[in-house]
């Protein structure tokens, strides 16, 4: 029986994280379910799953939290802010880590998750772009698992060799190449995606994910953090990572080896899949997810990146041969100018810009640890704030 914490509980991941434990309640049972600001989601959710600790973003959340839960009968310990979000990620009474927190928000948890030797199933892809080196070496000191939740990275673990993570090596790998949707403007005209909207931004065709995501998707930025995630958990030289546009996002990502086979992954695009291939890993699990069709999809298409198009790509791969620090400055400038742009304060094709203009003016420096990442990344918040107001 796993114990679990979900970490962003009432997101996309989260939700999807509850449907699959609930169709195995005798082999998972939840712990802590956590989430910011949205308490009547997850007033529902602890309602339904009982957790011992529920955690949410302010104290004002967690008083209107109790009150809901008291009236419900239910005794769950209510808590609040980053320190109890830490708390529960490395509680002893937890084995299980889900960690869904979107954006740098979830980095202190999922790392305490990783001091603490805990099964990390990781959703959060920040925790590895921004603090990469430091984030894997807490996983090796403590005998965590680590198991990717990302469709691609997933879908990378489950075409390597067995013994890949007890005997990392070359295993006679040539390239770990990653798919990517092209997003909604994979055939808009160049040209035109000054006028897109936040709407049209996050209408993902294959995909129902959050807003700052599919933002992220639309700009390929996603795809460019995807690449730094998949250099750390697969110890991939950059040179060895490639992006392929597959519109149909049937082959999640593939892996090519030295004999010139291709090793792919195909599913629906549904996130339980990858969800339940963790939670049972090395078992498999039903995930309420229907097995593919080939006879349906008519045709699989693949095309290479254009950077004219999606220059967050190409920033994102700078930023990892870059090293030290750019990444958590990519990262950073990303999520306010992503943030800017939901908010209709900057156009679409702002986002690339502000990004390259803070990682020019923040060169790559080396970092030692978590405190030297977050200082970083403050910084870089900093300085894409005030370029917005010039």
């Amino acid at each position: 029986m796993q114990s679990i914490t979900i970490l962003g509980a009432t997101g996309s991941i989260g939700v999807s994280t509850l449907d699959v434990i609930a169709r195995h309640p005798d082999r998972y049972r939840v712990f802590a379910l956590t989430a910011n600001s949205r308490v009547e989601d997850l007033a529902e959710q602890c309602i339904r799953f009982r957790p011992e600790v529920a955690v949410v973003g302010s104290a004002l959340a967690a008083s209107q939290l109790s009150e809901r839960l008291k009236s419900a009968g239910l005794t769950t310990h209510v808590d609040f802010g980053e320190q109890a979000l830490c708390d529960v990620a490395s509680a002893a009474a937890c084995t299980t880590v889900m960690a869904a927190i979107v954006g740098a928000a979830g980095l202190a948890s999922t790392m305490a998750a990783a001091h603490a030797g805990k099964k990390i199933l990781l959703a959060n892809k920040e925790a590895l772009v921004i603090s990469g080196q430091l984030f894997m070496d807490a996983v090796a000191a403590s005998g965590s698992i680590l198991l990717p939740i990302d469709s691609e990275h997933n879908a990378i673990f489950q075409c390597l060799p067995l013994n890949y993570q007890r005997q990392p090596g070359n295993h006679g790998i040539r390239k770990i190449v990653l798919t990517a949707s092209g997003g909604p403007f994979l055939d808009r005209d160049v040209a035109t995606l000054d006028q897109v909207t936040p709407e049209q931004a996050i209408a993902h065709p294959n995909w129902s994910m959050g807003r700052k995501i599919s933002v992220d998707s639309a700009t390929m930025m996603n795809k460019g953090l995807e690449v730094i995630e998949a250099h750390w958990l697969f110890g991939a030289a950059p040179s060895q990572i490639d992006v392929v546009i597959h519109p149909q996002s049937v082959i999640h990502s593939m892996v090519s080896y030295a004999d010139g086979s291709v090793l792919a992954q195909l599913g629906n695009p549904d996130m339980r899949t990858p969800i339940a291939h963790a939670l049972a890993y090395p078992d498999r699990i039903e995930s309420g997810v229907d097995s593919i069709d080939l006879t349906k999809i008519a045709q699989l298409n693949f095309r290479p990146p254009d950077y004219q198009r999606f220059p967050c790509l190409k920033l994102a791969f700078d930023a990892l041969y870059a090293g030290g620090s750019a990444a958590a400055v990519l990262n950073a400038a990303n999520e306010i100018a992503v943030e800017a742009f939901l908010d209709r304060q900057i156009g679409f094709r702002r986002i690339s810009e502000l990004i390259d203009t803070v990682l020019n003016r923040m060169p790559a420096e080396p970092v030692t640890d978590l405190d030297s990442v977050l200082a970083k990344d403050r910084s870089a918040r900093l300085l894409a704030s005030e370029l917005l107001h010039h």
